[in-house]
């Protein structure tokens, strides 16, 4: 009996580009194929950098998306952002024509927004004598975390509820999260939800070697992200956004829509313990996989996989075992669990919206995405992580953790639509 009489909330449509392709098909087959989209970094000159390498997107072409004068005055995020859009939108058959667009909403999220902006801008400006007259007028437009989530809305003309989610790499999770609530209480009837990031620019990947947070396994780009293997020694930076088109199953069935799977529900914390490391004993993300279970009304015995944050850092690998454990017990012998991570990177602000589209074609397709290079095993991460090769199964439930800087934790649930 559902905990809440809530109307169910479906996915109809998906739409990505990653360091493993531009659309989602191509990205999903190279995942369940085991290849990196990890690369020397070619944006920039990194080879005054700890680490000389990320999963940039590379040869994407937004002019498929966008014209001259907007690719000019848009920051890459939101290019990656419309793209991805564009294709979730396609993906999902809706005419927004026949739908009442006040009631469509957008929650498209990035956890630090148009940094390449504020590089370029920046250089302008000190290149010119410090002037400000050099600073462009789109600068802040460009630059704002939001400003994806508004340009669809006007490219669509779509009224509803248009916001975005801060909260480091869980800022997607909360995009999925806070689009449940609004279609659960009827604000709105469809919303289009994700994250979009593009932070491999010098002060992105220099911050995040000052934190030492980052692999500089920089002989083996492709081998260095290695969620829960006992040789990981940092996060791989990915780029990219992942789209994902919500509606109530009710709006869904009247149009007649192919449906996914369904957000069975969410569990949000924080830790309140420190600004990048997680809780001893993932005490924030124990609570919020059991909330989310709560939530969505299913016991622990459902679950068959979930989609792990695996940062490949030791803290977060270590405390996110623990935490699976101390929430599922003797279960965790039933379950997979595997961290997309491995060959996408860790995409920040993006991060949940693409593992909660992987989480979905797990549950669409039976088929548990690997972990890739997983070959040395860690005595204190010893649940099955999938190492190296999908696994075909069922799928009737499944979670998706991702946790961010500053405490954030966020656990969404997906179930297969019955």
């Amino acid at each position: 009996m559902a905990k809440y009489n809530y109307p169910r909330v479906v996915v109809t449509g998906i739409g990505a580009v990653t360091s493993l392709g531009h659309n989602i098909n191509e990205i999903w087959a190279n995942v369940l194929s085991g290849k990196s989209g990890a690369g020397p970094i070619q944006r920039f000159d990194a080879s005054e950098f700890d680490t000389k390498f990320a999963c940039e997107v590379v040869n994407f072409d937004a002019g498929q998306f966008l014209n001259r004068k907007e690719l000019q005055r848009m920051d890459i995020f939101t290019h990656l952002a419309i793209a991805s859009a564009t294709m979730a939108i396609e993906d999902s058959g809706i005419d927004f024509e026949q739908s009442d667009k006040n009631k469509v909403g957008v929650i498209i999220s990035s956890g630090i927004g148009g940094m390449w902006t504020y590089h370029h801008q920046q250089k302008e400006l000190y290149s010119r004598g410090g002037k400000p007259d050099r600073i462009s007028p789109f600068f802040i437009p460009m630059l704002i975390s939001d400003i994806a989530a508004g340009h669809v809305a006007i490219r669509w003309g779509l009224k509803g509820p248009n916001y975005a989610t801060v909260s480091a790499c869980a800022t997607s999770s909360h995009s999925i999260a806070d689009a449940l609530m609004l279609l659960q209480r009827g604000s709105a009837d469809v919303m289009i939800v994700g994250g979009s990031e593009s932070v491999i620019c010098p002060m992105g990947v220099g911050g995040f070697n000052a934190l030492r947070a980052l692999s500089t396994r920089n002989d083996s780009p492709e081998t260095a992200s290695r969620p829960f293997d006992k040789e990981r020694d940092g996060f791989v930076m990915g780029e990219g956004s992942g789209i994902l088109i919500l509606e109530t199953l009710e709006h869904a069935t009247n149009r007649g829509a192919s449906i996914y799977c369904e957000i069975a529900g969410f569990g949000l914390t924080d830790d309140a313990f420190h600004i990048t490391q997680p809780a001893a004993g993932g005490e924030g993300a124990i609570r919020s996989m059991t909330i989310a279970l709560e939530d969505s009304d299913l016991h622990l015995s459902d679950i068959d996989y979930i989609n792990a944050h695996g940062t490949s850092t030791p803290f977060n690998d270590k405390n996110e075992t623990e935490a699976i454990k101390a929430v599922f017990g003797e279960h965790t012998s039933k379950m997979n669990i595997s961290s997309t991570k491995s060959s996408v990177g860790h995409m920040l602000g993006a991060a949940g919206a693409v593992e909660a589209i992987f989480t979905s074609l797990a549950i669409r397709d039976s088929i548990i995405p690997p972990t890739i290079n997983f070959t040395t095993p860690d005595p204190e991460c010893d649940l099955d992580y999938t190492p190296n090769v999908p696994v075909k199964r069922e799928v009737k439930a499944a979670l998706s953790n991702t946790f961010g800087f500053g405490g954030h934790n966020a656990t969404i649930a997906f179930k297969k639509f019955e």
